[in-house]
């Protein structure tokens, strides 16, 4: 293991466990810490740690990964925007997380953060980072959206004004259903295939991403977990939470990289809720909280 390579693994496995260890104590519950390892003979190789927690009190399922595989070669999910590289052998390290709240109220919140390595047989080794955080309410309340960007903006002036416009606008068109013409959610910022600040500037604004999670989503959680509701918020959460599931297995190139690099189909799909519902062209009345969610809230808009 390279040099770069330890330092990257050691802040991922350092932020899993303290975002894990801070969630536990706002929950009151406690995250099952599954260590894992690919058998000998598959194509991918490599281990990693899964941390998981259902049946919370505050959250039905959290899930969040930390894995460190190496290839074969790289599936077409990683190659399509770097076709030079296509069939090199990679190593590919990251923390995932999709934290699904009880409470229709407060918003389901997905973060990644990640480096790929291609070794290229007549080539230095390219290395690239991606990631980035969106939020996913039931229920639309634009001070949580503000503070979400806003927490998300100040992760990354320090690397240039330019980072938080061009990253958010990623975002938005990123997390974007194409076979429904809708957004996921209020956003957040995304970026991928990055490496134009070399390996210390690039593992730096990661860091400062993921460093920003806590404080861009737990503020969020104590205003909204202890919000009254019943069965009509419910069902329109478990509805909304569909487009999640729709989003994830259908267009997300990390579900796709996983499941065709041969990863670990447990841990790739921690992000998916427990429970879930569709219904057929499902209509909100005029003017209704459900109805302004579509109208005021997954739309793309600057909320900063």
């Amino acid at each position: 293991m390279s040099q770069q390579t330890q330092r990257v693994r050691d802040y991922l496995t350092g932020l899993q466990d303290r975002i894990t260890s801070t969630v536990a104590m706002v929950d009151g519950g406690r995250f099952v810490i599954d260590h894992w390892k690919k058998p000998a003979g598959e194509s991918l190789q490599g281990q990693g740690i899964t941390q998981i927690l259902e049946g919370g009190a505050v959250f039905e399922r959290a899930g969040c990964g930390f894995s460190h595989v190496t290839g074969p070669r790289l599936p077409p999910s990683a190659t399509q925007h770097r076709p030079e590289l296509s069939g090199a052998p990679f190593e590919a390290l990251g923390v995932s997380l999709v934290f699904h709240p009880r409470n229709p109220y407060v918003p389901t919140v997905h973060m990644n953060v990640r480096m790929i390595a291609a070794m290229p047989k007549d080539g230095q080794p390219v290395c690239w980072f991606g990631g980035g955080m969106d939020l996913t309410p039931y229920y639309g309340f634009e001070e949580d959206a503000v503070h979400f960007h806003t927490t998300c903006k100040t992760a990354l002036d320090p690397f240039g004004v330019d980072k938080y416009p061009r990253f958010k606008r990623w975002c938005d068109e990123y997390f974007y259903l194409k076979h429904r013409g809708e957004q996921r959610g209020v956003g957040g910022v995304f970026f991928d295939d990055f490496s134009e600040f070399g390996f210390d500037g690039c593992f730096a604004m990661l860091r400062s991403v993921g460093d920003a999670f806590l404080d861009a989503y737990l503020p969020i959680v104590a205003r909204r977990q202890d919000t009254p509701y019943g069965e009509r918020e419910r069902d329109f959460q478990l509805y909304r939470r569909g487009r999640y599931v729709e989003f994830n297995l259908v267009w997300d190139r990390g579900t796709h990289f996983g499941l065709q690099s041969g990863g670990r189909s447990e841990s790739i799909l921690l992000s998916m809720p427990p429970l879930v519902s569709w219904s057929y062209q499902r209509q909100e009345p005029k003017g209704s909280p459900e109805a302004r969610l579509n109208t005021d809230f997954l739309v793309r808009k600057d909320w900063i």
